[in-house]
This record gives C-alpha cells, structure tokens and sequence, in this order.
C-alpha cells in the first residue's frame, strides 16, 4: 500500500493486457501451493494483524479505503486475527486456501466458517477453542485432508497419500505385491504430483508420479510430518507444474514454543490375518509388518526459532501369490512341464524402509521467514513376483531419495514473496536375485501371451536409474490492486537442473522361451534374448536436463458474487541426450538397403521402401543433432466462482484450462542404451516354429550349446548387428497434457459441506512404442501373425517411440462432510464417484505391439478407473477416553484391457487374429445391486487414550486397526475363455478365484504410543 498508485495502475494494466490477450486462464488462487491467505472487510485504514501465539509468527496488513485487507503467506495453523478493538477473532486457515474473515467490531465471522479444532496446533500443541475457516469461493476441484482425518481414519500403511482416497476422483490402492500407489480420474500414475511445502517431488526418470514410488511398498514421506494437505483433482493454478490429473500439496509440521512429541509402535503378523485365496488349501506364507517411529518438535529461541525431526521405519513381509499371466485360460497351467507349475502357488516379498525429516523454522523479523528441511529415504525390497513371474525371476531393488530445502518469505505491506532453493539425489536400482538362464513359456494362441518364467530375471531386470540436481523458483504476489473490483496477481519462475541417468541392461542372464499350446509345451525353445556390450560405447545415458517455468495469474473478485482466475503458464525442458542424439551410421545404411524378404517379390526394394508402403517414413527417427527442438508449452487456465447471495453457502463454480505433463527419461534414454548394450534377439528354426534361416536374418538352427553359456548366443551375431533391437524416437516428440473443465456447485447445509461438480478430461500425447517393422508389400498382418522376422537388415526389430495414447473421461464428483468438532465429537464424509472412460491404450502400458500404429488401436473402456466408487468414513469420540473411526469403499470392477482373439485360424476383419477389447468381469454382491461389486471393503479403528495430564497433551494410547473385516476376496486376477467365432463364451472374463488380491485379507493392527 506504499506504492504509489499510479505504479500500481501500470502493474495492473500491463497483467490484464497479458491475461486477456493470451486468452488465459487460472484455477483459483491467493496463496501459495502450501501457505493460507487470509482476506477480508476491517474499517478502512484499519491495521490487522494474525499472530500465531504458538511460533510468535506475526504478520500485518492495512486495510484500504474500501476495507479489504489481504495477509499472504501464512503457514497452516491457528491465528489470533484483530483489526482494533473488539474486532479479535481465533481461527484456523487451512493449507494452500484463501479463506475470508470479516473483521467487524462485535459481528461474528462471515461466510463459510466451521467451529472446529482438529487443526489448532503445529505439534498436537495446546488445544484451543478456533473456528476453522473454509474456502469456498474457488474453481478448484479440490478438497483439504485434516491432520484429524490422518490420525483417526483406518489405515492399511503409513502413507499419508492414502487418505486421498476418500476424495471424489481419487483412487489410492495397494495391488498384490503391496505397491502403493495413486490416481486422479482415469489417468496413470505418473500425471500425479505431490508439491511438499512447495517443492514438486516429481520423478522424472521412472513411473509413479512420485520419485521413488515405482513398484513400492513403502511412503514417499513420513507421515508424522505431514500436518495436513490438499487433494486438487482439476483446475489447479498456473503455478502447479508437471502435472496433468492430480495435484497434491501438502504443509510439513513445524514445532512450536513447547516441546512436543510422539513414539509409536505397529505389528501384524500372518498369525493375525485370513488366508489369501491361494492359501485355502494349503499353508499360509509367512508374513508380518512392523512400523515404528518417533516425532519431536520445540523451540531453538522462542517466538523465533523452532525444530522437528521425525523418523519412520517399516518391515513388511508382504504374501504374494504367483498366478499365470492375464492373457491365457487356466487349462495352460496343466501343459507346463513340473518345474513352472511347481513355482505357481504363495511366495512372500520381503521389504525395509527408513524415513528421516528435519526442520528449522526462523521468524527472523515480523515480515520475514526462513525455513531449512530435510528429507531421507532408504528403501530395499524384494519384487516381480506374482502374475506370470516366478519368485526365481525376481529382483531386489535400492530406492534411496535425499533431498534439502530452503525457503525464504518476505511480507511487504502490498505485496508477498517466496523464494525456493533445493536439492534432490534420488535412484532407484533394481537387480536380479538369480544368475544364470531364464526359462519363459508363453501361450502360442494368444500372440505368445507371457504364462509364467522360471530361472533368472532377464538382462532387463537391471534398471540402474536416477535423478539429481539444483531447483530454484521465486514467486511474487501483489495484493492491492484494484481496478473494476480487487486483484491479487502473482507471477513465478522456476528454473530446475537435474542431471538423469539410466542404465536399461547388464551382461548377463539369456532368455529362453517356449512355446505352449494345446498339445504341451514344446521341448525345443523357440526364442532366445540375450545382452551383447558394443565394443567403445557407454551403456549408462546421463543428460543434463534444463527446465524452465513461468507463469502469470489475476484472481479478480468484481464483486461480493464474482471472482474470475485468469492465469497462463509456460514451460519448456531441455534434455540434451535426446535432442542432440545421433543417429548411428550404420542403421542409416541398413534402411538403404535392400530388404533380403523382398526380393522375391519386389525385386530391388529397399527396406526404406517397404517402410513406406506401410505408412512409415524412417526419416521422422533419424536424427542428425540438430533437427529435434524444445517444445514451448503455453497451458492457459480460467476459473471463476459466483456466490449466489455473498454470504459463502451456495456457491457456483467452474473452470477450464489446460496442463503439461513431461515425457520420462526412462523412455528417452533407450536410443543411446540400446544401441549400446543392445537387448538382441535370435529365433531357433525348429518344428512348428520355422523361419528362414540366413546371413541376414536373425534366424538360426537349433543348437543345445545355446543353453551352456552367454557367450555362445552371443558368438551368433559376432561382428555383425544381427537381432538387434533399434529403439528410434519420433523427432517431434511433444510432452504429454490434458485438457479440463468442470462445473459444479459447493453448498453448506448447516454443518454439512456439500459439492457436486461434473468434470471432463481429455488426455493427449501420451507416449507409446510400437512396433515399426513390415513385411515386403508394407502390411502388418499376414495370417494373423506381425513381422517380427522382418525387421531393420543386419539389425533386429524396429521399436519406434511416438506420441499418440489418449483418455477421454467423463466424471460426476459427490461429496459431503461434516468436519469434526469438539462439540459434537463426530465426523462423517461421503464421496461419490461416476466414471466414464475411453482409451486406447491400457493404462498401465506404454509398449502397443498388437497393432500397426497407437492410432490403430481401438478406444475401449479404461481399466483406469472403476464406473461406479462409493468411499464414506467417520469418526466418533467415545466414552472413556476412546475414539472409534470406520471406513467403507464400494467400487465396481475394473475392465480388463487386452486381447482377445477366437483361434483356429479365424482372422478378424482387420487381419490380426487377436485385437485390442476391453470386458468387465462379474462382481461381487453387496447389500444392493446384485454382483456388480469388485472391491468391498469395511474398515474399523479404536484408539484409547490414558491421559496423564488435564491439557490432554502427556498420554499412553493404544490403537486397533481391523481391515477388511468381513474379508472379501478383492480380486485382481483374471481368467479369459472367448469360446470359437459362432460360439463366444457369454462371460470372456472372470475373475480368477484363486489369483491375487488388492488390498490385504482380513488383518487386525496393533498399535501403542506416547505423546507429550
């Protein structure tokens, strides 16, 4: 307010002329991605002020000539608010909102306001009596998960991620191999991102949105760190970055003026749990889970310096079952020979992580605060065992993630500033348990469908990768412009340099496979895969990335009714390894040459030309160095919220906006690892499995040495490429992104929150290898079959990587909630989801072999999400000292996405004999409905407190968890029998009833603690 306003004239016009002509748009926006921002009326010139008595954090703000006052950057937590004389409010804000508090002398707070004090404290610190104030006048499609939601509701693990769950749009499951993980809408994992205090934790190497969270069992953070956080689904602001389904923002603890903290301890055991389905008939596996841990928080120099470190650790022996793969009938187990079907049955995987957090908070004067965290996580576990994969196949896998930050904030009297620094180190190395051969069989009827592999982990199974480097970003906020209404603008950039690394193979471990059908399993392989080092080049790819970020946002409320977010974000990565990359000579040469399966019939062809006779054009791979290009990504956003009467109960809210995800370097970084440490492949010429034996072909007879030692199959292509794959990228790749618009209304019914919002989201680009080899006349399909055997000359198959898998999804989001209070002692939420979702790729693929190109492949209904999900919990405060909490979750089944084909020679219109289908198993029934469920579930909590003081703050607890109490069986596996063409089978797929499980069997947790 000390500008003058003249300045402020020339701000505000030059934002809106950038706003309105980039046709913009912003989700909801006056606080950063962690911090509150509170506003409201107070007397003109009136000097408000927010004083949080636990830290001694104080920040100031005058009120203009119109009354309204902005305070920005408030760390979640409970302030005492005044603007003079019996104006003195108690409230609690929530993290990353904007809640209004009007501060007349003698009224009450207006608008939407909830007596409630679950979030009064940093530390489980003093309780207060504080209203919790609501945001409501927002175009997010969000909701805020209480630090009493994380203590009280039932819970499977220690990952504060789980709690997303009872959010509409939101899928956080635990599949057979006790893999946690986390969906928005019908996206896969890795458009999700959790922003800690600010800070993306993006992976950008490996799937699962979060680093480190690829095919884990274990928490991305400790969750006594986490005081509470925010689940957006869609319309976030244009400062949320990488991120094309959900975003998650979540506000660690920080301590206070007392010291304050807490120990725990869990256990479970397989004496405490049902029987999974394959153990119904015989011995249970051994299993167990222990977590543990400590959090303490204090003051370094009272009302100025603060700390709180935690620690986490869990053991988990988590049962698994090895089942069949997905693709083949249950009549193929009894073809195999005794050694795969005796590696069918239970199995366990073993698993140990560590988490570490520490934090130093500084109010270094009454407008500024520093804070320096750190973040440790140490993670080894065993995996790859269950559907089609053995435990003698399985890997070990290290998953270490460090990282610091610093944070510096700066209030002036109109404006706010954050500044970010930070540093990450994070890898993740898998490796094989077993040396030696790999024996794979596979099912000849359905395109060679994986049925189970004994021996050793492939050559593959070596997936060394990684993430490391430097971020800084800075955003700053103007809070007093006014023109046709009031403005809070912010504009941020962010510059991050990370250098990535992958090694995709090690020297060793040859796979064999063998063909099964009808008749047994051949004794003869048919296939072999094997590692072969390329003399002077690096099989590891390191680049240094580069990625820039900018974004501009106008959140204009025209009146008491209308606020518009009007916003755009740009970005752009640079990532040298594949930009700069060089397409090796040689494979150059061998397009240009003449393809040895054409000559008979088209005399003189070029492989070049035979690509091209099927629509490929190999100069869209070739890549010079300087022909591939960044890609600048213009995302606008546009929000708006009407308040019907102005008093925050019945609100109408809508966006749309587009968002940028990034493509991962696990895929980028194939061209240079395969070409150096290729992954080659040579196919034996043996009865019922014939090819054309030759100098150019990678087709050989059949020699028993093959099996006694790596280097007899790679003596096979000595001095030549033969069977070796060449992974090639489309030189105009474009990052993934989304499309979003939502509709909805939020409503306040007494004590009960209310929202109801449709949302449709359209997901472009997503990454995908298909397969670029042809036969002569450029087809794809000959009987059937694809021409694997007619791949680059001297070279193997043509693996081409492009843009092309697209969701379409259609979503209605019901929600109520009556948040806790001490009053009344009782919580409830309900969350309904309606889904309905095309693709055209499994969610969970990005290798699309089944036809010619991604665009071929049919839109079928997503596996993503389910059509119908149901999830309500509650929390009630018992007599004695109790505290009883339950949660339900109701969800249909999930499609199954594959192939199906109907054998005997038939050959669908197209010309494959197996094409892409989606079908949706039978359920389970469930009070209503009939079988139509294919996840039940009902959970139960009690915890008793032995309270040692009167504050409540000392006190002994134990704690019961019962999951699952009624023990469905949530199966995940399937059983597919599509029957002959004339006599398809009525139900292709079931559910297989002696497969895995998501989710656990019915499994009691024990828990004591200590809190002071």
């Amino acid at each position: 307010m000390k500008a003058s306003m003249q300045l402020k004239k020339k701000i505000l016009a030059g934002v809106i002329t950038a706003t309105v002509a980039a046709a913009v748009v912003s989700p909801p926006a006056f606080a950063q991605s962690a911090n509150a921002t509170l506003r409201g009326k107070a007397s003109p010139g009136a000097n408000v002020t927010a004083f949080n008595p636990q830290t001694g954090l104080t920040r100031h703000a005058k009120a203009g000539a119109d009354g309204m006052y902005i305070i920005n950057g408030l760390p979640p937590a409970t302030y005492k608010v005044d603007a003079g004389p019996g104006t003195e409010q108690t409230v609690t804000v929530t993290v990353a909102s904007t809640a209004t508090l009007n501060l007349a002398a003698a009224a009450p707070a207006a608008g939407d306001v909830t007596a409630n004090a679950a979030n009064a404290a940093s530390l489980e610190g003093v309780t207060v009596s504080a209203t919790t104030l609501t945001e409501v006048r927002t175009p997010e499609v969000a909701k805020t998960i209480s630090l009493r939601q994380i203590q009280t509701i039932p819970q499977v693990s220690r990952n504060f991620l789980e709690f997303a769950d009872t959010v509409p749009g939101m899928v956080f499951s635990v599949d057979a191999q006790g893999h946690t993980s986390l969906r928005g809408g019908a996206q896969n994992n890795s458009s999700v991102n959790v922003f800690i205090d600010g800070v993306g934790q993006k992976s950008y190497v490996k799937e699962g949105g979060v680093a480190g969270q690829v095919n884990s069992q274990g928490n991305p953070f400790p969750q006594l760190a986490i005081g509470e956080y925010k689940v957006i689904t869609s319309n976030y602001k244009a400062e949320y970055d990488q991120v094309s389904s959900a975003a998650i923002t979540a506000e660690t603890k920080s301590g206070t003026n007392e010291f304050h903290g807490e120990v725990f301890d869990t256990y479970t055991s397989d004496k405490y749990r049902s029987r999974t389905p394959a153990e119904e008939n015989g011995d249970k596996a051994r299993s167990f889970e222990k977590e543990y841990g400590f959090a303490l928080g204090g003051p370094i120099i009272k009302d100025k310096m603060h700390f709180f470190v935690t620690f986490e650790q869990k053991k988990f022996d988590t049962p698994i079952t090895v089942t069949p793969g997905s693709n083949v009938p249950a009549s193929a187990v009894g073809l195999l020979p005794a050694a795969a079907q005796a590696a069918l049955g239970p199995a366990n995987l073993p698993f140990d992580e560590k988490l570490y957090f520490g934090k130093i908070d500084w109010e270094l004067t009454d407008r500024d605060r520093i804070e320096i965290s750190t973040q440790v996580r140490r993670e080894t576990q065993a995996d790859n065992i269950g559907a089609g994969q053995s435990r003698e196949q399985s890997i070990t896998t290290e998953n270490h993630d460090t990282r610091g930050t610093f944070r510096w904030q700066h209030s002036g009297d109109w404006f706010f500033n954050e500044f970010k620094a930070s540093y990450e180190n994070s890898s993740n190395d898998p490796l094989p348990l077993n040396y030696g051969n790999g024996y794979n069989y596979t099912w000849r009827p359905n395109n060679d469908a994986a049925i189970i592999g004994i021996g050793s982990a492939s050559a593959l199974a070596t997936q060394i990768k990684g993430q490391e480097g430097p971020m800084i970003s800075d955003d700053f906020t103007f809070n007093d412009l006014t023109w046709h209404g009031d403005h809070v603008v912010k504009v941020g950039y962010k510059y991050k340099e990370v250098t990535l690394h992958a090694q995709d193979a090690q020297n060793t471990n040859p796979q064999f496979f063998y063909n099964v059908d009808e008749n047994g399993t051949n004794e003869l392989p048919y296939r072999a895969q094997f590692s072969n080092p390329v003399a002077g080049l690096n099989s590891i790819a390191e680049t240094n990335s580069k990625q820039y970020g900018a974004y501009i946002q106008d959140d204009w409320s025209i009146n008491d009714h209308l606020i518009l977010n009007l916003g755009v974000r740009w970005d752009k990565e640079k990532t040298p390894s594949y930009l700069d990359y060089v397409t090796p000579q040689n494979v150059i040469d061998g397009f240009n040459s003449l393809d040895p399966n054409a000559q008979g019939q088209f005399p003189g062809q070029t492989y070049a030309q035979t690509l091209a006779k099927g629509g490929i054009n190999y100069q869209d791979y070739i890549s010079n160095g300087h022909n591939r290009h960044a890609q600048n990504q213009w995302a606008p956003r546009l929000g708006f919220s009407y308040d019907l009467f102005a008093d925050e109960e019945h609100v109408i809210h809508g966006g749309a906006g587009r968002s940028y995800d990034r493509n991962l370097y696990d895929y980028l970084q194939l061209e240079q690892t395969k070409s150096a440490l290729p992954y080659q492949e040579i196919f034996f010429n043996i009865p019922g499995r014939s090819c054309n034996v030759g100098p150019n072909t990678n087709c050989v007879n059949w020699d028993p040495s093959y099996l006694n030692g790596l280097e007899n199959l790679q003596a096979l292509v000595a001095g030549s490429n033969k069977g070796q794959e060449v992974d090639m990228m489309n030189n105009d790749l474009k990052a993934p992104y989304s499309d979003q618009f939502s509709i909805g209304m939020s409503n306040k019914l007494g004590d009960w929150n209310t929202d109801a919002t449709i949302t449709r989201v359209l997901s472009y680009d997503g990454f995908a290898f298909t397969l670029g080899n042809r036969y002569p006349d450029g087809s794809f399909f000959q009987n059937g079959s694809q021409p694997w055997n007619n791949g680059v000359p001297g070279f193997g198959s043509m693996i081409i990587g492009n843009n092309g898998i697209r969701t379409r999804t259609t979503q209605v989001l019901l929600s109520a909630d009556k948040p806790y209070t001490r009053e009344s002692g009782w919580s409830a939420n309900f969350a309904y989801t309606y889904t309905r979702a095309k693709q055209n790729r499994d969610i969970k693929e990005h290798y699309s072999f089944d036809e010619a190109t991604i665009q071929d492949y049919p839109f079928v209904t997503s596996n993503a999400a389910s059509k119908h999900r149901f999830v309500a919990t509650g929390s009630l405060d018992g007599p004695w000292g109790f505290t009883f909490s339950a949660k339900l979750t109701l969800a249909t089944p999930l499609p199954w996405n594959g192939t199906y084909g109907y054998g005997g020679g038939y050959l669908f219109p197209t010309g494959e004999a197996n094409r892409p289908a989606a079908f949706t198993p039978p359920g389970s029934k469930f009070l209503v409905g009939g079988k139509i469920w294919g996840y039940r579930d009902i959970d139960f909590q009690a915890t008793k407190d032995f309270v040692l003081n009167e504050n409540d703050q000392t006190k002994f607890y134990i704690r019961f968890d019962i999951l699952n109490v009624f023990n469905w069986k949530n199966l995940v596996d399937y059983n597919t029998n599509f029957g002959t063409i004339g006599a398809p089978t009525g139900t292709p797929v079931v559910f297989n009833k002696n497969g895995n499980i998501q989710f656990v069997p019915r499994t009691a947790r024990f828990t004591a603690g200590f809190k002071f």
